[in-house]
């Protein structure tokens, strides 16, 4: 019953803030304008990254207290809200923010889990838990939130995509949570749940907001941490498949477009229209028929990593 009266109350305070904030950004001009690379034709309001995170972290604070996963979340997800809403700033302004305050940032919210004992430890097995060495729970630990934060940011280009696939992503990991008896894990993942339904209602096509850069590295930085708090943790050669699984879709398009700009030569960072979203675009889809699309993947990945943990539990 918490976990629903949890979710219920994120939804709520999610679904109240995103109007206000709206109208705060419409009078402020802080608006995401049309370009060539982007889909949508007219200047959308932004400022729903900050909606998430007050949501988020008050619901958590609520239903948890000052726990490590909930300080990690707060302090962590503010520092990535400020410094993507002043990337937000710039380009409601017409500029270009520099790459490397930004890299910086993520790097320290991705350092930020260790100091508070949240990492990947190792490998459960028949004789107990592998300890990975120090150095490698550390790196990979970083690698993975690091990496998260990144690839929300790269799906967020379609109506309603970012916050519906990290909707299948959370439920996943929630129910995952509750079947490895991770009751900390289980209350984060479904306050995200929450979060990303509210914000769905104002950001699925023709969306009234967006998330942002701001919103996309919180959430992506949730999901990254909500995995190695909760799916990671005693996880088998097998099971590490579960979390991968559950944010299969940002995965699988990252590691494709990487691909594709290795092979064409283009820099890694720079932004381009061969991420999936675009791709089913030109091949005459609509915005609806593209998110549906990804949206059913998204759902086929959770099934396939839930079902492989009862399988295996």
């Amino acid at each position: 019953m918490r976990y629903v009266l949890a979710a219920l109350l994120c939804f709520a305070i999610v679904a109240v803030l995103v109007p206000i904030l709206r109208k705060y950004a419409i009078r402020m001009g802080f608006v995401d304008k049309p370009s060539s690379r982007k889909i949508h034709r007219t200047p959308i309001p932004l400022m729903g990254g900050a909606a998430l995170y007050a949501g988020i972290v008050i619901t958590l604070f609520i239903f948890q207290g000052a726990t490590p996963l909930s300080m990690v979340i707060s302090i962590g997800g503010l520092m990535l809200v400020v410094i993507g809403l002043a990337d937000d700033a710039a380009k409601a302004n017409g500029a270009e923010f520099p790459v490397w305050p930004r890299v910086l940032i993520y790097l320290a919210a991705a350092v930020l889990p260790l100091f508070f004992g949240i990492r990947i430890e190792g490998l459960s097995s028949p004789n107990g838990l592998i300890h990975f060495p120090t150095w490698l729970g550390t790196i990979s630990s970083i690698i993975w939130v690091f990496a998260l934060i990144n690839m929300i940011n790269f799906i967020d280009g379609v109506d309603g995509l970012a916050s519906g696939v990290s909707t299948f992503s959370s439920l996943t990991l929630f129910i995952a949570a509750l079947l490895k008896h991770q009751p900390s894990t289980a209350m984060l993942a479904v306050i995200l749940v929450g979060a990303c339904l509210a914000f769905l209602i104002y950001n699925f096509y023709p969306a009234r907001i967006f998330m942002g850069d701001a919103g996309a590295a919180f959430l992506g930085y949730a999901l990254a941490v909500t995995a190695v708090d909760g799916a990671f943790k005693s996880a088998t050669l097998v099971t590490v498949a579960v979390p991968l699984l559950a944010l299969g879709v940002p995965i699988l398009d990252t590691a494709v477009v990487m691909l594709r700009r290795l092979l064409s030569g283009k820099g890694l960072h720079r932004a381009d229209k061969l991420h999936t979203h675009h791709v089913l675009m030109r091949w005459g889809l609509t915005q609806i028929q593209t998110v549906s699309f990804i949206y059913l993947v998204a759902a086929l990945f959770s099934l396939l990593s839930i079902v492989l943990l009862l399988a295996l539990s």
